[in-house]
């Protein structure tokens, strides 16, 4: 379990990240409604999604880190919102944060290093969706200036229901 004291690093994602990466997507896709992935993924299958965020340009990969054993705490990250050209300034963010590590402001961190780092890009807008209800989600999102524009409802079934998606933006 981590320590409410642990002092958090913060660093763009690597390839030696790509199984810990993955193990806490997994959890996410197992467990929980908060992705729509319905079935896991071994780490070979996460490695394009994981070479999709270079250490530079709008696509990126930051991940939390505990500054003394190196474990992976969460990440955030920003990808192509939609692959159609005239979208190249608009990107889709999101984090996740280890279950044990949730409500001690890991996402707080990753999304202040996030938003740094694309400071100097070519980009207009960020964009997340959130399955509801995930008011801790929710209030991470206004928090950074996020404001809400819809909701699709019923867009995705997990775990036997349908589930609705708010969607936020930010000027960038």
């Amino acid at each position: 379990m981590v320590s409410e004291r642990t002092e958090v690093q913060v660093r763009p994602g690597a390839e030696e990240d790509l199984d810990a990466l993955t193990d806490l997507y997994n959890h996410y896709v197992r467990e929980t409604p908060i992705t729509f992935d319905t079935a896991t993924f071994t780490p070979e299958e996460r490695r394009p999604w994981l070479l999709s965020h270079p250490v530079d340009g709008p696509h990126r990969l930051m991940v939390a880190t505990d500054a003394d054993t190196q474990e992976i705490l969460g990440y955030a990250t920003s990808s192509p919102y939609r692959v159609k050209p005239a979208y190249q300034t608009s990107v889709e963010v999101t984090v996740y944060v280890a279950p044990d590590a949730v409500r001690r402001g890991i996402g707080t961190l990753l999304y202040k290093a996030l938003f740094e780092a694309l400071a100097d890009e070519d980009l207009h807008r960020a964009y997340a969706g959130i399955a509801q209800p995930n008011e801790a989600s929710t209030r991470l999102h206004e928090r950074f200036g996020f404001r809400y524009v819809g909701t699709y409802r019923e867009v995705g079934r997990k775990f036997g229901r349908y589930w609705d998606v708010a969607w936020y933006e930010k000027d960038l």
